[in-house]
C-alpha cells in the first residue's frame, strides 16, 4: 500500500498514437482517488472505434481494486484490443493473485503490444 500523505498525487496519464494503436502511459498510484483520468482515457479510446489500446503500466507502482475494475470494464468493451504492458512487480503480483494474468493480455513492451495480432 502506498504511504499515506496528505493527498495521493494524481496518476500521470499520457496518450499518444503508435501506428494503429493508441498508447496510454500511466505513472504513479492508481486508486479510487486517482484512477478517474485513466477511466476517461479508456472511454474516449473505446468511443473512437476499433483499434488496439495499449496501456503502458511500467511507471505504475500501485493499484487497488478500483483500478482493477477500470481495467476489467475496458477489457469487456475492447476485448483483445486492450493490451497491458510491463506491469510493475506489484501489479504483476496483483494480476497473478487475482487470476487476471490469465484474462488480461499482458506484453513485455509497447512495441510487442502494438505489433501483436488481436
Amino acid at each position: 500500500m502506498p504511504p499515506q500523505s496528505e493527498a495521493t498525487p494524481p496518476a500521470q496519464i499520457a496518450v499518444r498514437q503508435d501506428r494503429e494503436a493508441q498508447v496510454i502511459s500511466v505513472a504513479g498510484h492508481l486508486d479510487l482517488d486517482t484512477v478517474g483520468p485513466l477511466d476517461e482515457a479508456l472511454q474516449r479510446a473505446a468511443s473512437e472505434g476499433p483499434h488496439p489500446v495499449v496501456i503502458d503500466l511500467s511507471g505504475t507502482d500501485f493499484a487497488d481494486s478500483s483500478a482493477v475494475n477500470v481495467l476489467l470494464r475496458a477489457y469487456s468493451t475492447l476485448g483483445t484490443g486492450l493490451r497491458l504492458v510491463a506491469p510493475s512487480p506489484f501489479l504483476q503480483r496483483l494480476f497473478t493473485l487475482t487470476g487476471l494474468d490469465g484474462v488480461l493480455p499482458l506484453y513485455p513492451s509497447v512495441p510487442k503490444a502494438v505489433g501483436a495480432d488481436a
